[in-house]
């Protein structure tokens, strides 16, 4: 049964470790929420907390600081951060979809292919169009407010000729304030519908929880799985992903089901329990907004 909470602070002496996601969580894509980033600080500074960002982001770790800084999102309201961009670009400079990659994206996301210094022997990535390629990255639709299948026919020819494609982001929707835009997942399940094979590096795949807690080590924590309490607002990402790592998840239902739990500032109860049993997932918590 899932416990609905009012703040962060009634279960924060549970968990030594939190790992958080951005975007629905502690941002919307246009401001940081100012009574999570106020809960993130209370967890660090009275209960000496780690506060990891595990965010679907295709972006470079460097890329995600900027975008947090720009939207006021304070650096002592976390530790440390993992990205989906550099669980994937770690696979992309090991081979995993070849060296001559077919790129989907936009132009902000270029700095996917920017050399990653974790690996000692990165192999040489080209950008190559569609028809030279032996892979295909993934970073998100060349427009977000397009609907994915205006890229069945490169898909298609794709999929005929075996190529991989490697999604840098397995969001398949994103709030931006109160607009809701394709992210690449959308385009890796459309592909995989299709017939072609996608491969995933974010929540809720492992890499990106493997990369996580590399960075908690790096912070000089080892935590305890049964110390770590995994937050987002994604029921198939963020919760599903937790789940699958055996750790506890609270589910913030403001975010992209806050229509589907009947969230004005807490879930309806009845309308979330009816839904978690739908979908066949049990968070340990739920709260309408991470405070």
């Amino acid at each position: 049964m899932t416990q609905i909470i009012d703040s962060l602070d009634e279960i924060a002496a549970r968990y030594d470790a939190l790992l958080v996601d951005l975007w629905g969580c502690v941002h919307d894509g246009v401001r940081a929420l100012p009574e999570a980033v106020a809960a993130l600080q209370r967890y660090r500074a009275e209960r000496g907390g780690a506060v990891v960002l595990v965010t679907n982001s295709p972006k470079p770790r460097a890329g995600v600081e900027r975008q947090l800084d720009r939207l006021g999102v304070p650096r002592d309201a976390w530790d440390a951060m993992a990205t989906s961009g550099d669980s994937a670009r770690a696979a992309m400079f090991r081979g995993a979809v070849g060296q001559r990659v077919y790129f989907i994206g936009q132009e902000h996301d270029l700095g996917f292919f920017e050399p990653l210094r974790l690996l000692d022997d990165p192999l040489e990535i080209a950008r190559v169009p569609l028809r030279e390629a032996e892979g295909i990255v993934c970073t998100g639709p060349f427009d977000p407010m397009a609907d994915p299948s205006v890229l069945r026919p490169d898909l298609l020819y794709a999929k005929t000729q075996g190529l991989k494609l490697l999604c840098a982001n397995p969001d398949i929707v994103v709030d931006r304030g109160d607009v809701r835009e394709w992210c690449a997942g959308a385009v890796a399940a459309l592909y995989t519908e299709m017939g072609g094979e996608s491969l995933y590096f974010g929540k809720p795949h492992p890499p990106i929880y493997d990369l996580a807690r590399r960075r908690m080590a790096q912070l000089g924590q080892e935590v305890a799985p049964e110390r770590i309490l995994a937050v987002g607002d994604g029921i198939f990402t963020d919760i599903e992903g937790g789940m699958g790592e055996n750790l506890d998840t609270l589910f913030v239902t403001g975010g992209l089901a806050r229509a589907e739990t009947g969230t004005v500032r807490q879930p309806d109860p009845e309308r979330l329990a009816a839904w978690l049993s739908a979908e066949k997932v049990s968070p340990q918590y739920a709260i309408g907004a991470l405070r």
